[in-house]
């Protein structure tokens, strides 16, 4: 993203975790680049920049999107949930806790955007079971590479 003037300005409002934000973006800035480089969430991950890794998942009023793949102004009016927001305070969400009790982390650069599509995932009330919890990871939309064979049971244990 250009830390010049926008070529293309575009006024927006939007919510981030619970939190307005008003600013004036680029009319092709990425919902992404937004997040992390101008309002500093940088818990979502700029992976591959082409939506196929899913590192860059969000919720956008509460479905899962790939942050590079939508245009910040998309996001105008609408409430976008990272990394961040899932958390209470000290108190980590169900699936962060299950996460960790699992051990289903790796590097760690890609568990933010795995977690963000398991709530998703776990709202859209899918079956609970480790064959169709694999095959979400693997079929969906946004794919999630390089899942551990713990995550399943993590997203399991969340959604109980």
């Amino acid at each position: 993203m250009a830390t010049s003037a926008p070529k293309f300005p575009l006024e927006i409002e939007l919510s981030v975790n619970q939190r307005p934000f008003a600013l004036t973006v680029d009319g092709c800035d990425s919902l992404l680049d937004v997040l992390r480089e101008r309002l500093g969430f940088t818990g979502t991950k700029k992976g591959c920049d082409s939506g196929s890794c899913g590192a860059c998942t969000v919720l956008l009023d509460g479905r899962r999107i790939n942050a590079c793949l939508t245009l910040a102004g998309a996001a105008a009016g609408r409430a976008v949930t990272t990394i961040e927001g899932l958390s209470a305070g000290d108190r980590l969400h169900p699936l962060q806790e299950a996460f960790i009790a699992h051990d289903a982390l790796q590097c760690g650069f890609c568990t933010p955007g795995q977690i963000v599509s398991g709530v998703g995932l776990l709202a859209e009330r899918r079956p609970l079971d480790v064959p169709s919890v694999r095959e979400w990871y693997e079929r969906e939309p946004l794919p999630l590479r390089g899942h551990t064979p713990t995550s399943p049971m993590a997203i399991i244990e969340a959604g109980r």
